[in-house]
């Protein structure tokens, strides 16, 4: 929780501890980093033009995601995107002026790969984890 406010979050909320989707609040992005949250919840607390962002989609919701989209004008994100050199080049201005940085939770060596891929698995990590190759 911490480290989300640390890196810009208006307002987080532990999953574990309240279901947002029951307050009646309505937002402008809704990112469900973790994946746990209720599709159809997530899209009823978004404003008419939000956004819900899917941290890690599984393949139904990439289609659901799809679907609603053009159906609800909604708009939901997740899964592999393409991306254009233009907006690569958005991306490395705003690295290169220090206004995202990234959050490094765990390195571990390439012959440890199986073991970072069943920590990822956990759900509990908070940041990136590293595949180091000497």
């Amino acid at each position: 929780m911490d480290m989300l406010r640390s890196i810009g979050a208006d307002h987080v909320i532990d999953y574990t501890k309240e279901d947002f989707a029951k307050s009646g609040e309505t937002y402008d992005v809704i990112f469900d980093v973790v994946g746990k949250a209720s599709f159809s919840g997530c899209l009823r607390s978004l404003k008419q033009d939000g956004v819900f962002i899917l941290g890690n989609p599984g393949l139904s919701q990439q289609i659901q995601g799809l679907r609603s989209s053009r159906s609800c004008g909604k708009k939901v994100i997740g899964g592999t995107l393409p991306y254009t050199s233009e907006e690569l080049l958005i991306l490395k201005e705003i690295i290169e002026a220090g206004k995202t940085r990234s959050v490094i939770d765990r390195r571990y060596p390439l012959e440890q790969v199986a073991e970072a891929h069943r920590y990822v698995d956990t759900g509990q990590k908070t940041g990136s984890v590293i595949i180091t190759i000497d």
